[in-house]
């Protein structure tokens, strides 16, 4: 077998959506005569855990080197346990972390692992090294490796760097640091990956060394074994079930979804009645506080942090799936992992979105109601037109052939494609 060296900060048994698409490419990369070895955090004080995700890395026969470091959340830790913190303590957090860490504050792990990694390259030989972003200090870090062993660099961008969506630049010189990191690492890489075409666009427009062929999109994907493996979680109602997944944070809030939902308790309390809306993940205290001031307590259930096989389960198990991003001056370059699940499960998509790829991309799929992030008017309309529809079991279809390009076995040979042809060209 050809083997790649995977740099990945964010991999199980850390939970959450960040570790879900290097997972499964390392799962299935042996398929492809290609064996991993992934480099990653080690014991860290984290917001999830999801100890089914380590042992399908392990079942599938993923090696797995861990080096410690300082972590950030840590700060959060009450009894081996990381509290989600507030919107506004999350925020600030951030600005400080990005004030005084260029480019993250991971950057104390990357340069630890990349002097772990050059051991490593000493003693193995590696045909490719895979590094996955953010962290960007990751990049920075491992890049410089390409030089002293002359191996292909592959950057896989699951957000965009200078340009992402939460980035925060204090003052000029950030931006200017920032910037000039990104250059000199994607002068050193030999191939991009890009989850989105937004994303490669403004690579190209802000490094114009970069040719169009240095980047290649694969986008977020789903993993066909999960769903064969998982069962419907057996339904409780025989009311309509609206189910969000994942995390609140940067602007991704349920406010509106809620604000639209007391209005329609007021206006139609027929239809109010028959529905419910479910919440897996850690459901932030303020939206707790939220749904008691709106008295939609017995409307509202919140489920809690489950694995990933749990959540797959109850998401089968529900009758149209919601997401909503905030708008901003960036968020037009931003998937969400969760989506390309959601169009697994072929369920309708309520979807309040600003301009962008993903709002394309839900639109592509067919079975969605789309409407503004935080048109109240327009969210209440939507909960009415997609009741109707489910009361008289017409709720729409989505467009299977569109939702076939997201199988991650295909896209992990997408991507050993790439990895393939630097071996014949060396």
């Amino acid at each position: 077998m050809f083997k790649v060296l995977v740099i990945a900060y964010y991999f199980p048994p850390l939970g959450l959506s960040g570790v879900q698409r290097t997972l499964k490419f390392t799962k299935y990369f042996t398929q492809f005569n290609w064996q991993p070895t992934v480099i990653t955090t080690g014991k860290i004080s984290y917001f999830a855990h999801d100890e089914s995700l380590l042992k399908e890395a392990e079942n599938s026969n993923v090696r797995i080197l861990r080096t410690e470091s300082i972590t950030p959340a840590s700060l959060f830790v009450k009894k081996n346990t990381v509290k989600m913190p507030s919107s506004f303590i999350q925020g600030l957090f951030a600005r400080i972390s990005k004030t005084f860490f260029i480019p993250d504050n991971k950057i104390f792990w990357a340069k630890k692992s990349a002097k772990f990694a050059r051991k490593i390259l000493k003693e193995e030989k590696f045909d490719a090294i895979f590094i996955t972003i953010p962290p960007f200090s990751s990049a920075v870090t491992f890049s410089k490796l390409k030089a002293k062993f002359d191996i292909p660099i592959i950057v896989d961008y699951r957000d965009a760097w200078l340009t992402n969506q939460y980035r925060f630049y204090p003052t000029p010189l950030h931006r200017y640091l920032h910037k000039i990191f990104e250059d000199k690492v994607l002068r050193k890489t030999d191939r991009i990956i890009a989850v989105n075409r937004n994303i490669k666009e403004e690579l190209l427009i802000n490094y114009p060394f970069l040719k169009f062929r240095d980047i290649d999109i694969i986008p977020h994907g789903f993993d066909p074994d999960d769903f064969a493996k998982i069962h419907p979680f057996p339904r409780e109602t025989e009311k309509m079930i609206i189910l969000y997944s994942g995390s609140f944070y940067e602007g991704i809030t349920p406010k509106y979804l809620l604000q639209a939902f007391k209005k329609l308790t007021i206006d139609q309390p027929d239809i109010a009645a028959n529905i419910e809306i479910h919440f897996i993940g850690q459901f932030k205290r303020e939206n707790q506080k939220l749904v008691e001031k709106l008295k939609l307590e017995k409307f509202v259930k919140e489920i809690g942090y489950l694995t990933h096989l749990e959540t797959l389960s109850r998401i089968i198990s529900s009758d149209i799936l919601w997401i909503m991003l905030p708008k901003g001056n960036r968020m037009y370059n931003v998937t969400p992992g969760k989506i390309f699940e959601y169009f697994a499960t072929k369920k309708p998509i309520i979807a309040n979105l600003p301009e962008g790829i993903s709002k394309s991309l839900i639109l592509e799929y067919g079975a969605s109601f789309v409407t503004e992030p935080q048109n109240i008017e327009e969210i209440k309309n939507v909960l009415i037109k997609s009741h109707d529809l489910f009361v008289e079991k017409i709720l729409p279809k989505p467009d299977e052939e569109f939702i076939d390009k997201f199988d991650r076995v295909k896209l992990t040979e997408q991507l050993v494609k790439i990895f393939q042809f630097y071996l014949k060209t060396e």
